[in-house]
């Protein structure tokens, strides 16, 4: 999508103008069909587009935007190792993380795969390690609890498939707990350490460049409480901390000892990092077999994404979705709703990974993007969502379109021996229930009632909000790797057709100098700090107030 004179471009435009004109009803009057078109089903995925305001003619037009756009050689140069992140010069091969070992991938004369299987080898001897209770803090108490200390990527990933894979929880000789850090004003671990016992705590510090000054600050403040407690900070660094970051030499400076150092890589994007060294705690969690699952379910979705043909392929039908949405209809807000408790904190990763990849206004070439890309995206779970947000879906004046996310089966094998297993049975099915409800009528509005007695306008429902709803067969870690990685590969289309790079970040770098300045500025006796009335004016008043 190079140019607004693109004859599919135009072509696109024509259809957008003339579609708004009609209605997702009209579209399922006109098209009885559509079930057989824009429902496709793939291993244990079935993702359903019908509910979207998108017609035969749209879908081939998308489809041949994509090859226009030569999305076919653009998904083998970043599965091969070619250098698509442009503005750094380098891959992106979050897909290599999880290559069987059997397989070879060579960039630049390495073949990488070994260099990620020897990581993984070293994840593995840690988790072993503390799940046979043999890691023991400095008084010779084995290790109970696991504090992850990162931000972004380096937490929104790991916190996600943790909690999400809570069943999944690995047998081992010790109690694990696990405590996620990332906020830089102090409340997460100030709350955290008041309830914690140093000798029996594992620190995971997290960090690609390993000087995020977030992470810092909080793991400078788990040293100092650990030190109160054990003044030989040699011991305390070998018993209790680990350092996961692609820069050794930080590592060692700041005193991680060489075995406590896991590695990943430059070619690896903080958001795309769980299936890398970053998921330590993951695999902490649910252990080393189910991790190898998750990794296996993501290589499945790659493998599918990289061989299937345009118009069936997962990622790239929701890529071209959004695209439709955004781009052409104008549909500037997205929002996921997941109606599986397990998934609550998908829509934030999902949050990062699309907003932070596509949020951007110039193309690789540096030009100006003449068009909207990336949404706002946001959302919940559905039943919660439901009591909150819903109401704006439904009656409100904005357009949104919506991700509904589910598994089918729940509860299936559960043999708690309560009694209870039929009545969770249950409420799974009113779970999904729900969810095919509430797509159904803001697909719809009022036309899913038969009766045609005249609403009052306060309880009239426009519908035309239109939505995908993706079910899988059951959530477990080869699933879950899978649809993460869906969403991977579906950001990538966008930003492919869109002309964008989605593997840099450089809109989150400004506010972080600017920052330091300020700090300057507040720390010092004096303000000196050259900027604007109001920053000024606010400065004054925290220095007088501190």
């Amino acid at each position: 999508m190079t140019s607004d004179n693109n004859k599919i471009w135009k072509k696109l435009n024509c259809l957008a103008r003339s579609v708004e004109q009609s209605s997702i009803f009209d579209l399922f009057e006109k098209e009885p069909e559509r079930a057989s078109r824009f429902l496709l089903n793939h291993s244990i995925y079935h993702l359903d587009f019908t509910k979207q305001l998108i017609n035969q003619d749209i879908f081939e037009g998308l489809l041949e935007l994509a090859e226009q756009s030569d999305l076919e050689d653009k998904i083998s140069s970043l599965v091969t190792g070619s250098s698509v992140n442009i503005s750094e010069g380098r891959p992106a091969l979050h897909s290599a993380l999880r290559l069987p070992e059997s397989d070879s991938l060579m960039v630049n004369g390495r073949n990488l795969v070994k260099d990620v299987h020897q990581t993984l080898n070293e994840v593995e001897r840690i988790v072993s390690k503390v799940h046979k209770g043999q890691w023991r803090g400095y008084s010779g108490r084995a290790i109970t609890d696991i504090i992850n200390i990162g931000v972004g990527g380096s937490d929104l990933g790991p916190f996600m498939v943790t909690n999400a894979l809570k069943d999944f929880k690995t047998s081992c000789k010790v109690d694990l707990d696990f405590h996620f850090v990332s906020s830089m004003d102090g409340t997460q671990i100030f709350k955290l350490l008041d309830q914690l016992n140093p000798e029996t705590c594992l620190f995971i510090i997290s960090s690609k460049s390993f000087t995020t000054v977030d992470t810092f600050y909080n793991a400078n403040t788990a040293m100092e409480w650990m030190l109160g407690a054990c003044s030989n900070k040699k011991l305390v660094l070998k018993q209790h901390f680990v350092g996961i970051s692609a820069c050794p030499e930080k590592m060692k400076f700041w005193g991680i000892p060489e075995q406590n150092q896991l590695l990943f890589w430059e070619w690896v994007g903080g958001r795309f990092s769980l299936w890398s060294a970053i998921g330590l705690p993951i695999a902490l969690s649910i252990g080393m077999d189910n991790f190898k699952e998750l990794l296996a379910g993501a290589h499945e979705m790659d493998k599918h994404f990289a061989k299937t043909p345009l118009e069936k392929n997962l990622p790239v039908i929701l890529g071209l979705v959004g695209i439709w949405n955004a781009t052409f209809l104008s549909i500037n807000a997205h929002t996921v709703l997941p109606y599986d408790g397990r998934l609550q904190y998908l829509p934030n990763y999902l949050t990062q990974l699309e907003m932070e990849s596509n949020g951007k206004a110039v193309t690789e070439k540096g030009d100006t993007v003449k068009f909207k890309t990336c949404p706002i995206l946001w959302g919940d779970i559905g039943p919660n969502a439901q009591h909150a947000f819903y109401q704006l879906l439904h009656q409100g004046t904005q357009k949104v379109s919506c991700d509904f996310i589910a598994p089918i089966k729940r509860y299936h094998n559960t043999k708690n021996g309560s009694g209870t297993d039929e009545y969770l049975i249950k409420q799974h099915q009113l779970s999904l229930a729900n969810c095919l409800a509430q797509s159904r009528v803001l697909a719809f509005g009022n036309k899913v009632v038969s009766s045609n007695d005249e609403l009052p306008a306060h309880k009239f429902y426009n519908g035309n909000q239109p939505s995908t709803t993706i079910l899988i067969d059951e959530l477990n870690p080869r699933s879950l790797g899978g649809l993460i990685a869906m969403y991977e590969h579906k950001v990538y289309v966008m930003a492919m057709i869109w002309g964008i790079n989605p593997f840099d970040q450089w809109g989150v770098e400004l506010g972080k100098v600017i920052a330091d300045e300020i700090l300057q500025a507040i720390q010092s006796d004096h303000n000196n700090l050259k900027s604007d009335i109001s920053t000024n004016s606010l400065l004054d008043i925290i220095k007088a107030k501190a």
